[in-house]
């Protein structure tokens, strides 16, 4: 069985070859390790071998690792799940990035909430790219005057988008998905260049990561590749 480690390598191989075959800059693309329902010592493991940014789903179990870890110094966590309005005070306080924001509401909370002597909180709408009524995230429409309100709060710096293409699209659909995400970006850049960096692309995980590098991911979001299988349902 390969060592957390030894992923990590073969996952950073793959993304510096497919920057490489993009044509794109050697650093332009992070791995962002998903450690949800993975243990604490998993987590240890991976920051041994390197690992500084992990991405978690559920609120509560990750503050326990934020607790579990405080000892490793500056761990950049970022929270990637759907969120709750009762949820956003810890979510503020407790992470630096935020890719899930899908609603002016959770917005204007995480902008509230987060504490004065803190940096703003970095955050990626979630756009529903497919149009999926079972799957979360903004439509493409919405994002303007999204955009619009969300550049005023002073909590906050918008970075970017993050989407979860459905995954049952044929590879063709897929790399259309990403690329249809990366131009509603490049669009937004253009039309709102006073709205924040807008630099980040949230796309990819484990089975398309070479594809979504393709077409400018900027974080890939990767689990199974990274920590194996997992032991118990996420």
């Amino acid at each position: 069985m390969s060592s957390i480690a030894d992923n990590l390598g073969s996952v950073t191989r793959r993304i510096q070859k497919a920057t490489l075959q993009a044509g794109r800059e050697p650093d332009s693309v992070s791995l962002l390790a998903v450690s949800k329902t993975r243990s604490p010592d998993e987590l240890r493991e991976a920051v041994a071998a390197g690992q500084r940014a992990f991405g978690e789903n559920y609120l509560q179990e990750a503050l326990d690792k934020i607790e579990a870890l405080s000892d490793l110094g500056d761990i950049d966590w970022h929270f990637i799940g759907p969120i709750q309005s009762n949820k956003t005070r810890q979510i503020a306080s407790a992470f630096s990035w935020v890719h899930s924001v899908d609603r002016l509401k959770i917005a204007r909370r995480l902008s509230e909430q987060r504490e004065t002597g803190l940096p703003p909180l970095n955050i990626c709408l979630q756009v529903n790219i497919n149009n999926e009524q079972s799957k979360a995230g903004c439509q493409p429409e919405d994002l303007p005057e999204m955009v619009t309100e969300i550049s005023q709060l002073p909590g906050l710096t918008l970075r970017g988008l993050m989407a979860i293409p459905d995954p049952e699209q044929t590879e063709s659909a897929l790399r259309a998905s990403f690329r249809k995400l990366a131009n509603t970006l490049k669009e937004l850049r253009q039309d709102y260049p006073e709205a924040g960096p807008l630099d980040t692309l949230s796309m990819g995980m484990s089975g398309d990561l070479e594809m979504a590098v393709a077409e400018g991911a900027t974080w890939v979001r990767i689990g199974t590749a990274v920590f194996g299988t997992r032991s118990r349902k996420s």
